[in-house]
């Protein structure tokens, strides 16, 4: 295991992908809210030093992260981020980290409850931004079953603009409401009230960076709700 990674934030999502990369690389997690874990733990300066670094952090944080390891990334070095945004993460990385650095911005299409059983299966946004490195990436992750899904940061975003965003609009809404099951539900409102519920323990830092982080999702939401005021017409 020659190859070692850094996961800078180990929240709920750093967690999950130390437990699929941990019998595959040398890994270790920066994080300065981490209490105790049993992989080793570095500084910023230490996780810059790794062979593939790992954005797991808010994007509200991502500037700040990069600022700080940008001086300390190894020549060759893949930088790659996990928001559930792209075109923001993307400009970040290119205007803030050295040429030397490979980069690759993901959106993995799961999350630790989605994929609690595994992620063969689940899918992962892919979008190379310079260099080669996540061609090796990507071959092993097709080797955990993950389907890789090739795009670009703006195409992501115009897609998720909807796929997500609207997703958690609905679910915030019923909650809202206190929609829940109902002894006269039908089985379509059942889909939509799990559907909902499995978004709805998503971060107030999540909901925000989908729903005002991505710049296509405001014309989108605007078209759904005027959309539904037709129809209640």
């Amino acid at each position: 295991m020659s190859l070692s990674v850094s996961i800078i934030g180990f929240g709920a999502f750093g967690q999950l992908v130390a437990r699929h990369l941990r019998d595959h690389a040398r890994v270790v997690i920066c994080d300065p809210a981490l209490r105790s874990n049993d992989l080793p733990a570095v500084d910023l300066t230490g996780a810059a030093g790794c062979d593939v670094v790992i954005l797991a952090v808010p994007l509200s944080q991502m500037q700040g992260v990069l600022g700080a390891i940008a001086p300390h990334l190894r020549p060759g070095a893949l930088v790659a981020d996990v928001a559930s945004v792209k075109l923001r993460p993307a400009q970040l990385m290119r205007d803030l980290l050295p040429d030397h650095v490979q980069i690759l911005a993901t959106h993995p299409l799961f999350g630790p409850e989605s994929a609690r059983d595994g992620i063969a299966g689940h899918r992962i946004a892919w979008c190379p931004l310079r260099g080669r490195g996540h061609l090796r990436l990507a071959r092993f992750l097709r080797g955990l079953g993950l389907r890789v899904i090739p795009t670009t940061p703006d195409d992501h975003d115009r897609e998720m603009a909807v796929v997500q965003g609207l997703t958690h609009l609905i679910a915030r809404g019923l909650a809202d409401l206190g929609a829940g099951s109902s002894r006269l539900g039908t089985a379509s409102y059942q889909r939509l009230i799990e559907a909902a519920a499995m978004v709805q323990s998503d971060s107030p830092e999540l909901l925000r960076t989908i729903l005002t982080e991505n710049p296509h999702a405001a014309a989108i939401r605007q078209k759904f709700l005027r959309g539904a005021a037709g129809a209640a017409v």
